[in-house]
């Protein structure tokens, strides 16, 4: 375990929109540079880039060329080694974003997979046997080459997918077992790509779909498991502070793979939604945990979390996180305010949590926007980054209708140069609680978990992390709960509350973090 991401605290940053540093209305790695100080000024100590390599942008990146070169629009090879050698100086960690389930149908090893004459790339990817054997269960692309055969692929048909093979083979003739040559192949070809990266100076890596790898494999999936802690064999020998983190949500598996840690994703039905997401689907009212109408319901979100944290003690870590490039802005559903509490939580739990840009001052979710670059309703959470009231938000020097995406030019669009100067801005309150965290090592991300307070249907929630008391009351109302602590003054505080004749009393919209005397 890379003893770095005990206290680590991640900015997740979309390169596309995060800072222009040439004025042709796209960002880019020495944009990203140029702004390091202002990540460090967070308390952000890591960053997870999302992917920088050569691609035709039908995905907005995750449909990779060349795995080996940064994509013009960003810059160079040389950029990123000298974007990673900055930040190292000034005690940052950068992660790459990984894909490996699928690449670009214009990727070199695609064009050599795809010719009739047999190659060592002919079983880079999953193809039949014949153009005429195309099973309706499985999504494949049919008819547009000359070999003789379908490409199965993963999401966009620009995307064939990577074989790793097939647990279960129900087609023999083409299905592979994940320990066919040409499947480890695939395997040793990813570590090499890791290689290159982790060697230019990247500290390691977010993996994007980790658990899709082996086909037909549904549960805990052994043979994809089998291949991540492959992997994590490799790093432990020759990049042992290197670092990878799953996209699979689900801990008990992934981090028993291999993993250091795993997202706690925006999913049907599970904790994270009932924490920050959850609506009346008829109604379209925020039931969240988090929302003010203090409908939401904690010990739906306990039930999943406590039994994910017992069962991964010591294995490795669930990642929070504020946001992500997939996933609608919580300032969709929550005012200001609620974010702002929301957001204090993520940075309160045990973990590695992950800031998404923007949220640290309140961006909103664009609606309607048309979609960009395989965006669609994720579209709207992935436009330019506010600076400041200049010529577009501070982002770019462009002409507007250059832009990658439209910045928001509503006259409540937060920027970070009006919030810096507001003590109580949301930007204000993140740096306040992130410098909490660090400061403490109770808070950080070993730190125990103990449920005080948490009733079916009501408020507050009050929690303990080792010498320290969180209470937490996103409610409009005051809310009460039995407290028997002696506690000094706050070392974070949103709202107000007492103590009194074994009791705590929080007023609307509140959260504390305190010391027990």
């Amino acid at each position: 375990m890379p003893n770095w991401l005990k206290n680590a605290v991640f900015y997740e940053i979309y390169p596309q929109t995060y800072y222009d540093s040439n004025g042709d209305g796209i960002g880019d790695l020495k944009g990203i540079e140029e702004k390091l100080d202002y990540v460090k000024s967070l308390g952000c100590n890591a960053i997870w880039l999302n992917p920088i390599y050569d691609s035709p942008f039908k995905d907005a990146g995750y449909d990779v060329r060349n795995y080996y070169l940064v994509a013009e629009r960003y810059g160079t090879n040389e950029d990123a080694k000298h974007l990673f050698k900055t930040a190292h100086e000034k005690g940052i960690k950068i992660l790459l974003d990984l894909v490996p389930g699928h690449t670009s149908d214009q990727n070199e090893w695609f064009i050599k997979s795809k010719d009739p004459k047999q190659n060592e790339y002919s079983g880079r990817y999953i193809w039949t046997d014949s153009v005429w054997e195309a099973p309706p269960q499985y999504k494949f692309v049919c008819g547009v080459t000359d070999r003789d055969g379908n490409y199965l692929v993963n999401f966009f048909s620009s995307q064939p997918a990577l074989n790793y093979g097939f647990n279960n083979i129900t087609h023999s003739a083409w299905q592979k077992s994940p320990a066919d040559p040409d499947c480890t192949a695939t395997v040793e070809a990813m570590k090499d790509v890791m290689r290159f990266w982790l060697d230019m100076g990247c500290d390691g890596f977010r993996v994007d779909m980790a658990d899709s790898l082996v086909k037909n494999e549904d549960g805990e999936k052994p043979e994809t498991c089998k291949i991540w802690r492959n992997i994590r064999n490799m790093l432990d020998k020759e990049y042992p502070e290197a670092a990878i983190i799953s996209e699979w949500c689900n801990p008990k598996v992934s981090l028993g793979a291999g993993f250091h840690a795993d997202f706690y994703l925006d999913h049907d039905d599970n904790g994270y939604r009932h924490l920050f997401r959850e609506k009346n689907m008829k109604t379209g009212e925020c039931t969240a945990i988090f929302s003010k109408n203090g409908k939401g319901d904690i010990t739906k979100f306990l039930e999943e979390y406590l039994d994910d944290l017992n069962e991964t003690k010591g294995k490795g870590y669930i990642s929070f996180i504020t946001c992500n490039h997939d996933t609608p802005r919580m300032t969709r559903m929550f005012t200001p305010l609620e974010a702002k509490i929301a957001y204090s939580f993520v940075f309160l739990m045990p973990g590695v949590p992950f800031l998404y840009y923007g949220d640290e001052i309140g961006m909103k979710y664009a609606e309607g926007l048309v979609s960009k670059e395989g965006g669609f309703s994720r579209t709207g959470t992935r436009t330019p980054m506010q600076w400041n009231n200049g010529i577009n938000k501070g982002f770019s020097a462009a002409p507007p209708e250059k832009l990658y995406l439209p910045v928001d030019t509503g006259a409540d669009a937060p920027t970070v140069e009006e919030q810096e100067s507001d003590p109580d801005s949301i930007l204000n309150t993140i740096k306040k609680v992130i410098s909490v965290r660090h400061k403490y090592e109770d808070l950080q991300s070993d730190g125990d978990f103990e449920v005080i307070y948490a009733e079916k249907g009501k408020y507050p929630f009050i929690f303990k992390r080792g010498r320290f008391i969180i209470a937490v009351n996103p409610t409009d109302k005051e809310q009460s709960a039995p407290f028997e602590y002696s506690c000094d003054e706050p070392v974070f505080s949103i709202g107000e509350f007492c103590i009194k004749n074994n009791k705590i009393i929080m007023l609307p919209q509140s959260i504390k973090v305190m010391k027990i005397n």
